[in-house]
């Protein structure tokens, strides 16, 4: 069914109010026996309906209709739960003020650098380029195989360190202090039980001043539905005690709305949001709320809250939208406050909340959220929402009908968008029948606009206030500048094709761009060859390539590019041996340009003047790579 059918039949039309407060807030379980009788109500359904199709089955009648086998759902639970900010940030994050887990970050004079499950220290200050550190990025005495470590935090002096075990069962959160010098020196491990967190597009942690976030999901298996199979639990690891696990999440924190969940048919789960103080980081505690809602989930973390979007898995009738709500944590510790809604978001970029108290979604139909790959599927009509956040409630309400914008769709299941300023933008990668963006001033309710583009779309990143758009046609990869005027229309400015080309990195972090001066900047990005990208070997990235903008004019001004030896000799890596958030990424330190590759770091200078014109140019290169004679086992 089409998204604007589903919006003039089933929304519920509401009031806006003035303020950003929500109207009312949800309620929590009352206690323990509350949520206690409501699991063993599911465990006595899931028994009936097992005993049903055994029957049913020694009847010979075809199963084809009925839920999976308790066996199966149990197989499916086990597989998903084994499955200080420098004063300059060199991350490419959604919030101002909200920084995301990476790969690298600035801390004073030196660069930390996580790769293949291990942190690296190179320093950089007082004109230097020099390895100064490695360290296991795992505790002492534990065993590292069927971890990754993905993602890297720094506050103040602390170094956080965030991976998931398959083994252990749990999001894994290690703290390393780092020394003036850049040494590294182990402090402690935090392990949160929860299920797999990892998305192609999100990051799983969030720092905003000394608060630690982490957003869990966890299926609730009907069958076990007791609390200790999926309640968020809290330890901090130690060899001689390994079980000292502690209940972080009690029934008085979970809310729900007024909908029944069916974990038989659209399924079940716990969102949780972990809070975590780093002002004391040697005595570290973590706190969880969380939301009792259906599973298709994508989260989202503004200044103040974290918002989480549930959409159940299956449909209640042939021609209708499966049920979604957006849910609103404050990280403040109030309570969260819903809304009932329809549709579902891409990915966190889908999101923003505005300086006039809005919040804005961009909608899919038949969106799935963004765990594992889900956000590179999807398919059905788009639509904005656009909601006050007083229009927030205890779950009661729906969006308004007047609160959704149909808007145009485009070809292709992965979507690509982001919110510029008081644009949103959205396109589609390259599909063969002419390639096209949208351009949306969205508070203003102006006219959507299509842009006609010589090349898919495949990144939408800010160039200040304006943007700029990347994808491939056939083998070349382009770049085209937008002008997102607050008065005028979009309109596209430059462009740039990079032959023979594709993006080395698709997340986010892959992405910087540099203001120097009004209107100017440099842009930075890794690039391989295309047939490379073709074979699927985007983490292999051989170049970063910078292109100068001058009044969104658009020229490549050269390519830091890795050592043809690279990354040849064994690392004899133990953990997390895949990069799967990438190994490359564009530095800007002040006036300094830097190009991270793999276990290479590599500078370069910016000459804006003189012959043979303005470019990029390699000026020296260190390799931080484990060398034969490393104490490989040395924590």
């Amino acid at each position: 069914m089409r998204l604007v059918l589903c919006l003039i039949l089933a929304c519920v039309v509401g009031t806006a109010g003035a303020s950003s407060q929500p109207q009312a807030t949800l309620k929590p379980f009352a206690g323990e026996r509350e949520f206690d009788e409501l699991l063993a109500r599911w465990r006595e359904s899931a028994r009936a309906v097992g005993e049903r199709r055994r029957q049913e089955s020694l009847a010979g009648l075809s199963m084809n209709a009925a839920p999976a086998a308790p066996q199966a759902m149990a197989k499916a639970a086990a597989d998903s739960s084994a499955a200080g900010q420098a004063a300059e940030s060199i991350t490419n994050v959604q919030t101002a003020g909200v920084d995301e887990g990476g790969i690298v970050k600035r801390v004073g004079d030196h660069l930390v650098i996580l790769r293949r499950g291990r942190l690296f220290t190179v320093r950089v200050g007082g004109d230097r380029l020099q390895p100064i550190a490695l360290h296991n990025a795992y505790a002492p005495g534990s065993e590292p195989q069927g971890a990754w470590y993905d993602e890297l935090l720094v506050h103040e002096r602390t170094v956080v360190v965030v991976g998931y075990s398959y083994a252990r069962g749990g999001t894994e959160i290690g703290l390393f202090e780092l020394g003036e010098d850049g040494s590294l020196a182990y402090q402690a491990t935090h392990h949160l039980k929860s299920h797999d967190y990892y998305s192609s597009r999100n990051y799983a942690s969030r720092l905003i001043g000394n608060k630690l976030v982490f957003y869990t999901p966890t299926q609730i298996n009907a069958w076990a539905a007791q609390p200790e199979h999926f309640m968020p639990q809290w330890r901090r690891w130690n060899a001689a005690t390994p079980d000292n696990w502690q209940r972080i999440l009690p029934a008085t924190r979970i809310y729900r709305s007024d909908d029944e969940i069916d974990p038989m048919k659209g399924g079940a789960a716990l969102h949780t949001v972990t809070s975590c103080d780093l002002a004391r980081a040697e005595q570290m505690r973590c706190e969880s709320s969380a939301v009792l809602a259906p599973p298709g989930r994508v989260f989202y973390v503004s200044a103040g809250s974290v918002y989480v979007w549930t959409t159940e898995w299956q449909r209640r009738a042939a021609n209708a939208m499966p049920r979604s709500a957006v849910w609103r944590l404050p990280l403040d510790g109030a309570a969260p406050s819903m809304l009932k809604t329809t549709g579902a978001p891409i990915d966190q970029l889908s999101f923003v909340e505005d300086d006039s108290g809005h919040l804005n979604v961009l909608l899919r139909a038949n969106a799935r959220g963004d765990g594992m790959w889900n956000a590179e599927r999807g398919a059905g009509e788009l639509a904005l929402l656009r909601v006050p956040l007083s229009g927030f409630g205890d779950g009661a309400e729906s969006a308004p009908r007047s609160a959704y914008r149909p808007l145009p769709s485009l070809h292709g299941g992965a979507l690509h968008n982001r919110f510029v300023g008081d644009w949103l933008l959205y396109g589609a990668p390259a599909g063969g029948a002419g390639e096209h963006a949208v351009a949306l001033r969205f508070a203003a309710r102006g006219e959507t606009q299509t842009l006609t583009l010589a090349h898919g779309v495949e990144r939408i990143e800010a160039l200040g206030r304006d943007a700029v758009l990347v994808g491939n046609a056939g083998r070349d990869l382009h770049f085209t500048s937008l002008r997102l005027s607050s008065v005028e229309d979009a309109r596209v400015v430059g462009s740039h094709v990079q032959r023979d080309a594709a993006q080395g990195e698709t997340r986010t972090h892959g992405f910087f761009y540099r203001a120097t001066a009004q209107d100017q900047g440099v842009i930075g990005l890794p690039v391989i060859g295309a047939s490379g990208a073709k074979r699927g070997h985007r983490s292999e990235s051989a170049s970063v390539l910078f292109v100068r903008s001058r009044a969104l004019s658009l020229t490549a001004v050269g390519e830091l590019k890795s050592a043809p030896t690279a990354g040849a000799r064994d690392d004899q890596c133990q953990a997390s041996c895949v990069d799967w958030y990438g190994n490359a990424r564009p530095i800007f330190l002040g006036e300094r340009v830097f190009a991270l590759l793999g276990y290479e770091l590599v500078e370069g200078r910016m000459r804006w003047a003189g012959w043979p014109g303005e470019r990029v140019e390699e000026l020296r290169r260190v390799s931080f790579a484990p060398q034969p004679s490393s104490a490989w086992g040395r924590d």
